[in-house]
């Protein structure tokens, strides 16, 4: 009798693909293990007639997943790392992650047209205010606007009119076997991607040795270092779902390196910077980043984001 291994996931079609993923390869490397997915339904799954920024950033996707696994009723929860907090349950980890799929963002028109190509007065749909900002730095004359759902909702809705463009990841086109509907792959020199974007990560108990034991198996090494790296960027910059923060790490042999950026809303201030180090130093490299980045101004943008948004919350 092989060791049963729950996976715990969203019931997005995303996610089911993601969790079919992790299965996969558990299957893979051992073949008597008895691979069972069990779908948890999510707050964000359930709010969707409001942007996310409106709603909370923190768990938003994760927290009912987090609650089965301290139960004891999951063994693994499977995210889309970008959406899981940096700061985790007491008695949770990550447990590994798997290799990283193109982490740039999609951009997807009803014409073909690249963003480039896109004249003034273009509605553009996103419900990421890093993706928002980032627009307007590019084109004042976009018209920004929310969508919510999973992707074939807004590709559907981009399909009826509701938009002229949206903006999605990479990953999740290339997984969903959309990747024919892109309309271009945005460099992150125009778009700064999210934060471990195209990263699937699994979150396991601290104290679940046999689960820790496998998921080492199936984790892939350079990608848990531009994880980690990632990560403890965010940590720093305190960065959520209401914060226009984004990184893009590459290793290349034995250098890591590592850019990043914080804008205004408005997309109006922008702080960029960018470090370079060993390997061994990914971590380092990467809060360094971050410190230059608050210095820079970063910190005086976060201030006024705060400051925005306990204003909201009083009135």
């Amino acid at each position: 009798m092989g060791v049963k291994v729950r996976i715990g996931t969203r019931g997005s079609k995303l996610a089911l693909i993601q969790a079919g993923m992790v299965k996969a390869q558990l299957e893979k490397t051992d073949g008597s293990l008895e691979v069972e997915i069990i779908i948890i339904k999510t707050k964000g799954d359930r709010i969707l007639d409001s942007p996310l920024s409106k709603i909370g950033d923190k768990g938003l996707f994760t927290k009912e997943l987090e609650t089965e696994l301290l139960a004891n009723r999951i063994d693994i929860a499977v995210h889309s790392l970008k959406d899981l907090p940096t700061e985790l349950p007491m008695g949770i980890c990550l447990g590994g992650v798997l290799e990283r799929e193109d982490p740039r963002d999609a951009f997807i028109s009803k014409d073909g047209k690249k963003l480039s190509e896109m004249p003034v007065g273009s509605i553009i749909a996103t419900s990421s205010i890093r993706r928002r900002a980032q627009l307007l730095r590019m084109n004042k004359g976009f018209d920004i606007i929310d969508i919510r759902g999973n992707v074939d909702t807004r590709l559907l809705k981009l399909e009826n009119g509701y938009c002229d463009g949206t903006i999605l990841a990479c990953a999740g086109m290339i997984r969903s076997g959309l990747e024919h509907k892109i309309s271009e792959k945005l460099n992150p020199n125009t778009m700064l991607p999210a934060v471990s974007q195209g990263i699937i990560g699994m979150e396991i108990n601290n104290n679940n040795t046999v689960i820790k034991e496998i998921l080492l198996k199936i984790t892939d090494y350079k990608t848990s270092i531009m994880a980690e790296a990632e990560r403890a960027f965010l940590k720093i910059m305190d960065g959520g779902c209401q914060t226009p923060v984004g990184c893009y790490s590459t290793i290349d042999n034995s250098d890591f390196k590592f850019k990043a950026l914080i804008l205004s809303p408005d997309g109006g201030e922008i702080v960029t910077a960018y470090h370079s180090g060993p390997l061994e130093n990914a971590v380092k490299t990467a809060i360094q980043t971050a410190s230059d980045l608050l210095s820079g101004g970063g910190s005086n943008i976060l201030s006024e984001i705060r400051k925005e948004i306990g204003e909201k919350n009083e009135t």
